[in-house]
């Protein structure tokens, strides 16, 4: 059998009395974090491209765009907008392991296709549960490959994973589903060029990623083929863009469930300046007065430091900047989504051209670091194992619930998603903030 054809034999006999509680609360936890990162994406943003041209499309009344006005339309379209909703502000989940926003892609064709078709809470979170443990594992079957190599891992596994999550809900044979995901390796892709001459494009991967995949099931659904060997084979996605044929992403498929190692962000910001964020919570009164040093992965350095990261041009370019984004923790003592609505603050713009940065490689993901600030003559001022939110963080259900509730959740929608199991429909989940 060819990896895609274990994914789908595994997710096509998974039933929910299969998995863990474990993994089934987490799911439940990241769908909720996702979809109210969706809802403050609407509050913070005065109009995002993406639900214009959403609504555009337009379509039949399938599926609800996330606390938004106007009604239903197509299902590819509102997980278009949904998945650039989850992912706008940058403050949805990341699995470590995979250096991928794990619900940007899974949430929106979940609830899309789940809402299209009529399917109880339990089959929705089955399926979004198959698509965890499938974009989790491709991306981190070659940890930080794809970013390498310049392509972004949440749109390229995420078009998988969407494919795998629209397949199941739309009731296709395994033949079927196998040929949905031959279809999806055709449309995988993002490219991260974005970090060094900016624009808005990360922020549509997800959505990309969301569309093609109820796009490629539906397509397996009218007859359309696609090749078994889109994952390992000789021209499939490790080979054709890694360099790595045969390469098997599923090797333990439903004895380790990777939906439980997702990280929840306290922080709307690049994942690999959360551990610098939590340890300048730790600084000292005082010493930020003095320049200061902030050690960080080899893999992350590219990313989120290096000349004129210390200077963002954009809300997002910010998002991306170690040295801004610390200096604005030190000075304002938190870090929110509003923090980056202003780029150009001069207390900000002149700590952050006094902090350095330093490569201090640490055996580990570059999105599970540790973190050490040190002053000019190499003391430590404050560190870090790792960042906040993450699987061994026990405060991770709380923190969800009361960022839920910040970004504009109802009580009545943190239960619907805590009770998706019991829900026969998804009636109690699409009204947004109500």
């Amino acid at each position: 059998m060819t990896a895609a054809e274990r994914l789908v034999a595994w997710a096509w006999s998974l039933r929910l009395g299969d998995v863990p509680a474990a993994a089934r609360q987490a799911a439940t936890r990241h769908l909720l974090d996702g979809y109210a990162c969706a809802v403050a994406a609407v509050r913070h943003t005065a109009a995002l491209p993406a639900v214009t041209v959403a609504r555009e499309a337009g379509g039949p009344p399938e599926a609800t765009v996330i606390a938004s006005a106007g009604g239903r339309i197509g299902a590819p379209a509102a997980a278009f907008a949904n998945g650039v909703l989850v992912h706008a502000l940058d403050f949805d989940d990341t699995h470590a392991g995979g250096l991928v926003h794990a619900t940007a892609p899974v949430l929106p064709v979940a609830l899309a296709v789940g809402e299209e078709v009529g399917a109880r809470g339990a089959e929705v979170l089955v399926a979004a549960l198959a698509g965890y443990e499938a974009i989790c594992r491709l991306g981190a079957a070659v940890p930080h490959g794809f970013h390498a190599r310049g392509l972004h891992a949440t749109s390229v596994c995420g078009t998988f994973a969407a494919a795998v999550v629209a397949s199941r809900l739309y009731g296709l044979s395994e033949a079927a589903a196998v040929h949905s995901l031959g279809i999806a390796g055709s449309q995988a892709g993002g490219l991260l060029e974005f970090l060094n001459t900016g624009g808005s494009t990360k922020q549509l991967h997800p959505g990309f990623a969301a569309q093609a995949g109820i796009t490629a099931a539906r397509l397996a659904r009218a007859g359309a083929t696609g090749p078994p060997g889109v994952l390992d084979g000789g021209y499939g996605l490790y080979a054709a863009l890694l360099g790595r044929p045969g390469l098997d992403p599923f090797p333990d498929l439903g004895e380790r469930w990777e939906v439980t190692r997702i990280t929840v962000k306290p922080y709307p910001a690049c994942q690999l300046v959360h551990a610098a964020l939590d340890a300048a919570r730790l600084l000292p009164p005082g010493a930020a007065a003095g320049p200061l040093v902030v050690e960080t992965h080899p893999d992350a350095a590219p990313i989120v430091c290096g000349p004129g990261k210390e200077h963002p041009a954009t809300p997002y370019q910010a998002k991306f900047s170690l040295p801004w984004s610390v200096a604005a923790m030190i000075i304002d003592g938190e870090v929110t989504a509003a923090t980056y609505h202003r780029v150009d603050r001069p207390d900000v713009l002149d700590l952050a051209a006094r902090i350095g940065t330093r490569v201090a490689g640490s055996g580990g993901v570059a999105a599970d670091q540790p973190c050490r600030i040190l002053d000019a003559t190499g003391a430590v001022l404050a560190e870090v194992p790792r960042s906040s939110g993450g699987p061994d963080d026990p405060g991770r259900d709380g923190l969800v619930r009361r960022k839920a509730l910040a970004n504009g959740a109802s009580p009545e929608l943190v239960s619907a998603f805590t009770d998706l199991a019991d829900l026969p429909d998804l009636a109690g989940v699409t009204g947004g903030s109500r």
